[in-house]
């Protein structure tokens, strides 16, 4: 049997803005059945809630702090391979359509296609771009276009990609292939035709204690973040809007675009494995914040991921993570998975719910763009959480804990409450332990010697190892700086 696999991904899709992820406001019928075919996921979480840095989590398997791109517009590492090289160097089809955002070039990207992928089938935004008039690309950025006398959805950059993604499962319907498809949608300008594009007017979400959050135990990051509406009453903050109204819109038009694609699947590959996620959300007022930062709340990090191919109709809490597409792709394909990859393969998971493969995921943030002075510049956080505790590191600001079953709107910083000092501790311990292991380039001691951690003093050697690169399907193997030769453990204990 032939082993096909599409991967299909939006751009700033909250998790609650589908419709079977429990709010029935939300008019999304083709991801929801996608979710009757298949298994749901409660507790995934992107490796950065920004859109460059998620996303080469996802192509790469491994975290921003190690393939290099830790903010947008920063191209990742000239040995990082994406997992398009290591399918197609195992003569698998490999095609990308959409957004991608990781060769460091500007939003749009540099429209060449990298090694690895289908060339007849690459389409980045800046391909859709060069397919415009000067016209018809400020057309393309204003968000007014949509409600204009004669606004089609073929001008919009989903239908086009879904139309590339149809022929291309028409084309390798009878190989082996691995397919992404990368929406910009619903990420603004938000572009989508009628009745879309008045689909949700007046709507605002229910109201709720995350729209109150004073966020005076906060990060001060998120007070200022926060802006004018740090002191402002709840129902300024959740409120209808005309971008609301369009954000959600455009979030329902990309769900039927999708449904075009998978009606294609149905029709010519019904076996298939298919991936939908999301690379991050966008708080949208909750905690009085707005688009997405250095925050680890669920509104931006916990992102939709639904997955057919295996179970029917099943939801699981346990945790996941993007980090984890790279090893399930490649043991989908019968590969093996390379030492480099830092998540692990969910595969049998996806076949049984019951079988555990995480107790805790991670996120991590370093800066939003290098591009923009705004956006609060550096701001480095890690976080570690699982379904039920959450613990947020800022290294130059206050941290975060939260009891996710007590407190489900991370209201209640728990950071001091003595009550929580072990559990605390042992995801403080996580998560250290996580960054030495993954060779995060921003590790130290200053992620130890928190206010809240009595125990831990300031060493300068840290963990003192010596943790070299293993990626030995692209590279020789590194050398041993004490003998010149090839080294022999590539993590050890310094001399």
């Amino acid at each position: 049997m032939k082993r096909q696999f599409v991967f299909i991904m939006t751009d700033t899709t909250r998790k609650d803005m589908v419709g079977c992820y429990g709010n029935p406001d939300m008019k999304t019928p083709n991801l929801d059945q996608l979710a009757k075919e298949g298994l749901r996921y409660e507790n995934a979480y992107s490796c950065q809630p920004v859109c460059g840095p998620a996303r080469s989590a996802i192509f790469t398997g491994t975290f921003p702090h190690t393939n290099g791109m830790v903010t947008n517009s920063i191209a990742m590492g000239d040995n990082v391979k994406t997992v398009g090289q290591r399918l197609s160097d195992n003569n698998i089809q490999c095609g990308y359509i959409g957004k991608w955002h990781l060769d460091g070039g500007d939003y749009f990207g540099l429209g060449r296609c990298p090694e690895g992928w289908n060339s007849e089938y690459w389409y980045d935004m800046k391909c859709y771009l060069d397919e415009l008039s000067d016209e018809e690309r400020v057309q393309s950025r204003n968000p007014k276009e949509c409600y204009k006398e004669g606004f089609s959805q073929e001008f919009t950059y989903a239908h086009r990609c879904s139309d590339r993604a149809i022929k291309f499962i028409n084309e390798f319907k009878e190989e082996d292939f691995f397919l992404s498809v990368s929406y910009d949608e619903p990420h603004g300008p938000s572009l989508c035709p009628a009745p879309y594009n008045k689909m949700y007017e007046g709507f605002k979400f229910a109201d709720g204690p995350q729209f109150s959050d004073d966020l005076s135990k906060k990060p001060f990051m998120q007070q200022v973040w926060a802006g004018e509406l740090l002191h402002a009453a709840p129902e300024e903050v959740n409120k209808s809007s005309q971008f609301l109204t369009q954000f959600l819109g455009c979030n329902s038009y990309v769900d039927y675009e999708i449904g075009r694609v998978l009606d294609e699947i149905n029709r010519q590959i019904p076996n298939a494995m298919i991936i939908f996620t999301s690379d991050h959300g966008d708080m949208l007022g909750a905690h009085r914040l707005f688009s997405k930062n250095a925050s680890a709340y669920k509104e931006v990090a916990n992102i939709p991921f639904i997955i057919k191919g295996g179970v029917k109709n099943a939801v699981t809490d346990e945790p996941a993570s993007h980090i984890d597409i790279v090893p399930t792709i490649m043991d989908y394909f019968g590969l093996p998975i390379p030492k480099l990859l830092e998540g692990k393969s969910i595969l049998k998971q996806i076949y049984d719910p019951s079988i555990k493969v995480n107790d805790v995921v991670y996120t991590e943030f370093t800066r939003y763009e290098v591009d923009h002075d705004g956006f609060g510049g550096l701001q480095i956080m890690r976080a570690v959480m699982s379904e039920k505790y959450k613990l947020v590191i800022h290294l130059l600001d206050t941290d975060e804990f939260y009891d996710l079953e007590k407190d489900p709107h991370e209201i209640n910083n728990l950071i001091y409450d003595p009550e929580y000092e072990i559990i605390r501790n042992e995801f403080h311990d996580r998560l250290l332990e996580h960054m030495n292991e993954t060779r995060d380039l921003y590790r130290g001691y200053q992620w130890k010697i928190r206010p809240w951690r009595k125990d831990y003093i300031a060493t300068w050697d840290n963990e003192g190892y010596t943790r070299q690169r293993e990626n030995e399907e692209y590279e020789p193997r590194q050398l041993d700086y004490d003998t010149g030769l090839p080294m022999v453990n590539a993590v050890r204990k310094k001399e």
